[in-house]
């Protein structure tokens, strides 16, 4: 099971086994933690790249489907894993308003299963850990998975039927999934002033 939480006390604080419901106990703070195999294992620290990516890529989505549905960063998911409780903690995560009604107005993990996840490679990450996250991800039922990766600056796409696309420069992505949205890497790079 992995779900995020921000939590005031330090890792060397948090020792031994933590049920779901104490760790979603803990009090707020100033670092994300996942609950991983019954662990509150702290997340990679953004960087400039993945932080203006990850608000650039927010607006342009937002722009997109606003009035249709939520797109939010590091929103935490409800989803099963090899028949096991799993909340990730996706960079953004798209869901639209036919899947989670727009009345829907809690403090806490999305319910449902949403449409797009967007996690964005950090420095000391290997595609490789991404490329089986995707794999985790549209097991689970999601059905599009987006990896940016900042340093060759491309948008790997991942596809329920196990396909991938490797978006570079120009290209746009289209997709019948999200219709009427077109973006382009180039696009998503200028928005986040690292072109």
């Amino acid at each position: 099971m992995c779900i995020s939480h921000y939590l005031v006390q330090p890792m060397v604080n948090i020792i031994g086994q933590l049920t779901l419901k104490e760790f979603l106990s803990l009090p707020e703070g100033d670092v994300y933690y996942e609950f991983v195999d019954g662990q509150a294992v702290p997340k990679v620290s953004p960087k400039f790249f993945h932080s203006t990516l990850q608000i650039a890529l927010g607006l342009l989505i937002r722009a997109w489907c606003k009035g249709k549905a939520r797109v939010l960063p590091e929103w935490a998911i409800l989803l099963k894993r090899q028949g096991k409780d799993w909340a990730p903690l996706p960079d953004l995560t798209y869901i639209s308003y036919e899947r989670l009604p727009k009345s829907w107005k809690r403090n806490e993990a999305c319910p449902a299963i949403p449409e797009l996840v967007i996690e964005i490679i950090s420095p000391d990450q290997t595609i490789k850990e991404f490329e089986e996250k995707a794999k985790d991800y549209l097991t689970a039922g999601v059905s599009r998975v987006w990896v940016i990766n900042p340093e060759i600056m491309s948008i790997r796409v991942f596809l329920p039927d196990g396909s991938n696309q490797v978006y570079t420069d120009n290209i746009p992505i289209v997709d019948t999934l999200l219709p009427g949205l077109e973006l382009t890497t180039r696009q998503v790079f200028e928005e986040a002033e690292l072109l």
